[in-house]
C-alpha cells in the first residue's frame, strides 16, 4: 500500500475535572470525551525521498517538528523504519488553540494511517505509548467512540455500547472567538488558584449518569471555565447568555477558547448564531455537527 486517507475528528469534553497535581508535573483529570463528525482530513503517501514532509490547506498549522502530525510520523518511523519517506497532506478544518484536540487528532491519525501503510507493525499498546509520547490528549483518538479519561489521559475507558449509543448523533454547535487560550497557561492558572475538583465527587456524578440516574446535562462541567472566564470575560458572558436566555446546555470544551452547546432538533439556530456573533464579532468560528465515531474511516 502506498497511500492512506484518515478522518481526524475534533472532540468535545462533556465533562472535564482537574483533580490534582502529579509528581511528574502533569495534572490528574477525569473527563468524558466524545469525538465529533466534524474534523480534519489527512492523506499519507509513501514517497522515494527520505524524511517527512507536510502540505496543508485550510486553517494554518505549525510547521516542522512543531506540528504534532510530523512529530508522530517521525516517532513511528524511528521504531519502524521504511524505505523512502512520507508525505502528509492535511486539510485543516479544526481551528487552533480551541481545546478541540485538532493537533492530537491529526497525530493519532498519522499513527493509525502509517501503521496501515506499513502492514500493521505496531500493536495496540505500542500505538498507545507512541500517542502518549506526543501529548496527553493523543491516545483517546486511537479509539472509535466516546471514552472516559483518567490520570493525565493515559488511562482510557471506552463507554459501553449502550452508553455510547446514548451520546452518538447528539446535535451540537461548536463556536470559538478569534482568540485562543494557551493550554499551558490554563493549567497553570488552575494550579495557582488551587481550583481542583474532588475525584470522589466527580466519579459519583459520572457513575449516576452511567447508571441512567442523571441526564447528560446534569454532569456537564468544566473546571477551566472559572479561570478562562476571569481572563476572557466574553467567553463566560456568551455561555451564561446561552444558558439563561435560550435555555441551552453550553460548556467550554477542553481548556478553551472553543465551546459548544447541545442543540435540540428544533433549536432556534438563527437566534443562537446571532447571539454568538454579536458577542464575538464577524470572525467567530461556528460549526453545527454531531457526536460521532472516531478513526473508523481509514481508506487506502
Amino acid at each position: 500500500m502506498e497511500t492512506a486517507e484518515v478522518f481526524c475528528p475534533a472532540k468535545v469534553n462533556l465533562m472535564l475535572a482537574v483533580t490534582g497535581e502529579r509528581p511528574d508535573g502533569y495534572r490528574d483529570l477525569i473527563s468524558l470525551v466524545a469525538p465529533l463528525e466534524f474534523g480534519d482530513r489527512l492523506a499519507l503517501r509513501r514517497v522515494s525521498k527520505a524524511g517527512v514532509s507536510l502540505k496543508s490547506s485550510g486553517n494554518p498549522v505549525p510547521s516542522g517538528e512543531g506540528n504534532l502530525a510530523v512529530r508522530a510520523a517521525t516517532a513511528f518511523l524511528e521504531r519502524h523504519p521504511a524505505d523512502g519517506g512520507l508525505e502528509l497532506e492535511l486539510r485543516k478544518s479544526i481551528p487552533l488553540g480551541a481545546g478541540l484536540g485538532g493537533g492530537s487528532s491529526d497525530a493519532a491519525g498519522v499513527l493509525l494511517g502509517l501503521n496501515k501503510l506499513l502492514g500493521f507493525p505496531a500493536g495496540t499498546q505500542e500505538l498507545h505509548d507512541l500517542a502518549l509520547g506526543i501529548g496527553s490528549d493523543c491516545p483517546l483518538f486511537l479509539h472509535r467512540g466516546p471514552v472516559i479519561l483518567r490520570g493525565r489521559g493515559e488511562t482510557i475507558e471506552p463507554l459501553t455500547p449502550a452508553e455510547a449509543a446514548g451520546l452518538r448523533r447528539r446535535r451540537l454547535l461548536l463556536f470559538k472567538p478569534f482568540f485562543g487560550v494557551p493550554t499551558a497557561w490554563a493549567y497553570r492558572e488552575i494550579a495557582r488558584a488551587g481550583a481542583y475538583s474532588s475525584s470522589d465527587a466527580i466519579e459519583a456524578r459520572l457513575g449516576a449518569w452511567r447508571r441512567g440516574e442523571e441526564p447528560l446535562e446534569s454532569i456537564m462541567t468544566n473546571d477551566f471555565e472559572s479561570v478562562v472566564g476571569t481572563k476572557y470575560p466574553a467567553v463566560a458572558l456568551v455561555l451564561a447568555a446561552l444558558r439563561k436566555e435560550i435555555g441551552l446546555s453550553a460548556l467550554l470544551s477542553g481548556s478553551g477558547s472553543a465551546a459548544f452547546a447541545l442543540l435540540p432538533e428544533a433549536a432556534p439556530t438563527a437566534e443562537i448564531d446571532s447571539l454568538i456573533r454579536d458577542a464575538y464579532g464577524p470572525h467567530v468560528f461556528l460549526e453545527q455537527t454531531r457526536i460521532g465515531g472516531s478513526h473508523a474511516e481509514i481508506r487506502g
